[in-house]
């Protein structure tokens, strides 16, 4: 893991997001934090992380997502050589 990613400052914003309750909370607290782009990218790149799962083209992902070959291949990467989070949640979501 990122060692400069491990600050107080994220630890605490990560206590805050495991204390939401629901579905509804995460909304209400992430409109506060986030601008509306910003969530509509880390979906995004949660939506292309889901379709490389299932073995989709950067093509077929690019049209459905509207997701860059970059942003592609990134989250690409990240599911080859990261930390294994993503297969850590679709597995708990049951994706």
């Amino acid at each position: 893991m990122n060692k400069k990613l491990h600050t107080e400052s994220v630890d605490t914003l990560f206590d805050a997001v495991l204390s939401l309750n629901n579905r509804e909370e995460c909304y209400t607290f992430f409109e506060d934090l986030a601008t509306v782009n910003e969530i509509l990218s880390l979906s995004q790149r949660f939506e292309v992380a889901k379709m490389l799962r299932e073995h989709k083209t950067y093509m077929e992902i690019a049209q459905k997502t509207g997701a860059s070959t970059a942003t592609i291949s990134r989250v690409n990467r990240s599911l080859n050589y990261g930390n294994d989070g993503y297969d850590m949640v679709f597995e708990r979501i049951g994706e």
